[in-house]
């Protein structure tokens, strides 16, 4: 309802004044040439307070990315529609040739429509898209301009939250639970909050480009062993002895990347959650940065994000699925049993099976699609988690973050060295058939 009231004071205005209103094109086209970067930071505040899964988030940022993308891909006509590219999305709207449109609004529609219908927090989202609408409105544009560019975004919304609908997560509730047994080399709640399995059943959503959740399975962990001299063992002690021989880079790199929306802080009889953004949200927030140093159009730059968005979102898929059909034990319930009942990790372990490290296959698939697109060598210096309170790393390109992202996870001590390496790879191949499969131009 806040959105239609809104939009409806918003319109209003426009038709009082139009007799006064100026149609500043180059003011507008100087406005949007960061909204791409506005409305997905805007989108992460909400999924940070929201406190969304990893998969999850990456969910809502594809399908948003998706609708801003196809409503503003006319503004370049090279630009080719992801209807028929992507699984299940079929023919969606197009701009009428005898109305007159401005394609960057109808992308921030359409980004805003769909993301308010994915979130808990919708008045953000409205408050979102009203800002800008009313920002819009106070720089100049044609009425007749914005109205049909409103519509064609709200059309273009519509149609993919029709396709979103079908993708399998409405059902995912219903399906069977994560179940703990005594086996000891299966997965467990662990300390402090002891949580419930996040998404035990996320392999069963439609990927976006991937044939099957299976499509890049990267093969099952080391059998599991409780004996000393083992290979599961050894790389369980590898564990232990990184964790206790870490030295202040290390650390910084472990908590740098911990991107753990679901750290659970207990206080007395209460426990919260403390507000963190994801690793698809970090790697979001590296494609903002890495497009607004781009040359190109609004629209190419949308092209890149919508691409990203998807990578991560088939990564998780991906990831899950080998997840919860290893279903291992984390490296702090095993280490608590069999070497050292006092040791803790560095990182507050995430509520889900080890293999593979999910962060390793998100990485590895964002870097991978960022390196075709914005290029090898892109040095840049990641700001992402300053507003979380730690300070800025410098990358020499998008797979030397993605590296470290992955070792991160051994140095915070929630991951055996096989998931972080075979997940980077996974991630890696995720991200190439990405690119092979979707097109552009």
């Amino acid at each position: 309802m806040k959105k239609h009231f809104s939009r409806f004071y918003v319109l209003l205005f426009i038709v009082l004044s139009s007799c006064q209103q100026k149609h500043d094109k180059q003011a507008l086209d100087l406005y949007v040439e960061k909204g791409t970067t506005k409305l997905n930071h805007g989108l992460t505040d909400v999924i940070v307070s929201d406190i969304f899964t990893p998969p999850v988030a990456s969910r809502i940022y594809a399908y948003a990315n998706i609708a801003g993308y196809e409503a503003i891909r006319f503004q370049k006509k090279s630009l080719k529609s992801l209807a028929g590219q992507l699984n299940g999305l079929g023919p969606l709207p197009v701009p009428l040739a005898d109305k007159s449109y401005y394609f960057p609004l109808a992308s921030m529609v359409a980004f805003t429509d769909v993301a308010q219908e994915l979130v808990f927090n919708r008045e953000g989202i409205q408050e979102l898209q009203a800002g800008i609408l009313a920002e819009i409105q106070e720089i100049g544009i044609d009425s007749q301009t914005y109205r049909n560019s409103v519509a064609f975004g709200e059309a273009i919304a519509e149609r993919i939250l029709k396709w979103a609908k079908e993708d399998g997560y409405n059902k995912r509730t219903a399906l069977p639970r994560y179940s703990v047994t005594e086996d000891h080399g299966r997965w467990r709640p662990t300390p402090p909050g002891y949580m419930d399995a996040i998404e035990p059943n996320w392999n069963t959503l439609r990927p976006f480009v991937l044939d099957s959740a299976q499509q890049f399975d990267p093969g099952p962990p080391t059998d599991f062993s409780e004996k000393e001299g083992t290979i599961f063992y050894e790389e369980a002690t590898e564990v232990y002895a990184t964790v206790k021989g870490l030295n202040e880079e290390q650390v910084a790199i472990a908590k740098f990347w911990d991107c753990n929306p679901n750290v659970s802080v207990t206080q007395g009889h209460v426990m919260y959650f403390k507000q963190k953004i994801s690793p698809g949200g970090h790697w979001m927030h590296i494609a903002c940065q890495a497009t607004e140093d781009m040359q190109g159009s609004t629209s190419e730059k949308q092209g890149v994000m919508a691409s990203v968005s998807i990578a991560l979102a088939d990564a998780f898929i991906s990831c899950w699925d080998q997840k919860y059909k290893s279903n291992l034990i984390r490296p702090e319930t095993y280490i608590n049993a069999y070497i050292d009942p006092e040791w803790d990790p560095v990182l507050q372990t995430p509520a889900f099976p080890e293999h593979t490290s999910g962060h390793s296959v998100a990485s590895g698939a964002a870097a991978t699609v960022l390196t075709e697109l914005i290029g090898g060598q892109y040095a840049f210096i990641d700001s992402t988690e300053v507003p979380y309170g730690l300070p800025k790393r410098k990358y020499r390109s998008f797979m030397q973050a993605a590296e470290e992202a992955a070792i991160s996870r051994l140095y915070g001590g929630i991951h055996y060295r096989p998931a972080i390496e075979k997940g980077l790879v996974q991630g890696k191949r995720i991200g190439a058939f990405v690119m092979e499969n979707i097109k552009l131009e």
